[in-house]
């Protein structure tokens, strides 16, 4: 007689264990987004960041203080000395036309003071010190020719008197207009033409005021300069930040 050797108590209870899920592995954490790093800092000039805003801005700083203390005589003299009125510019063009950068009309609490550090720092800081140097020249000497030689052409014609060729012309309106013509070719959209907007307007209204037409055309033609500048300062930021 065959034996039937007894089966194991539950062996056949383990094919109705149901099959175990494959077990995924948990996704990894969502990242948090990433909040852009805001640095106030950077809107001043330091000296090693932008050595040119710095550096000028400190002598923008002394020639100042030296305008606010020293004797108004001393001072008209100084100013006199450094006008990029006709007269000086036919005598020694080169000289008045750097030393005429040296002052700041109005002094530290004129708004081009403030608008001289902050679109100074911005701009070398996206094109290098060398080549901000250049547009801030570039705006200043420039404009300061278009609104001086038409002075001298209608003196020579007639049109206004000989006084005209001594009118006092110096600070750094010009470079700081078509300084900010430039960097708004450089901005974001959003920051562009508010920037461009609002700096229009500002020097428009300046200019509907008639006190200074020549400077304020001065003005809107320097900061024609710094728009034209877009194709140029655009390739030097491209090599200045790849």
């Amino acid at each position: 007689m065959e034996r039937i050797a007894p089966k194991t108590v539950g062996a056949d209870l383990l094919d109705g264990v149901p099959r175990q899920r494959s077990v995924l592995p948990a996704p990894p954490p969502a990242r948090p987004l990433a909040v852009p790093r805001v640095r106030p800092w950077l809107l001043l000039p330091t000296p090693a960041g932008t050595p040119f805003t710095f550096g000028y801005a400190a002598l923008l700083a002394v020639t100042s203080l030296i305008a606010a203390q020293a004797p108004p005589s001393l001072v008209y003299a100084l100013y006199q000395g450094s006008s990029t009125d006709v007269a000086h510019l036919v005598r020694s063009p080169a000289v008045v036309l750097l030393t005429s950068a040296l002052w700041i009309a109005g002094g530290l609490v004129s708004p081009y003071a403030l608008a001289f550090v902050l679109v100074l720092t911005a701009l070398e800081r996206r094109i290098g010190g060398a080549r901000a140097a250049c547009v801030f020249l570039a705006g200043h000497v420039l404009a300061t020719l278009a609104t001086e030689v038409p002075v001298g052409l209608a003196v020579l014609a007639g049109q206004l008197p000989g006084t005209s060729l001594h009118r006092l012309d110096y600070g750094i309106s010009f470079g700081v207009a078509a300084s900010t013509g430039a960097l708004a070719g450089l901005l974001r959209p959003w920051l562009r033409w508010p920037l461009l907007a609002g700096t229009a307007g500002l020097l428009l209204s300046d200019l509907l005021a008639y006190t200074d037409p020549m400077t304020n055309w001065g003005h809107l033609i320097a900061l024609t300069i710094g728009v034209s500048t877009w194709p140029v300062i655009r390739r030097w930021a491209a090599v200045e930040t790849p």
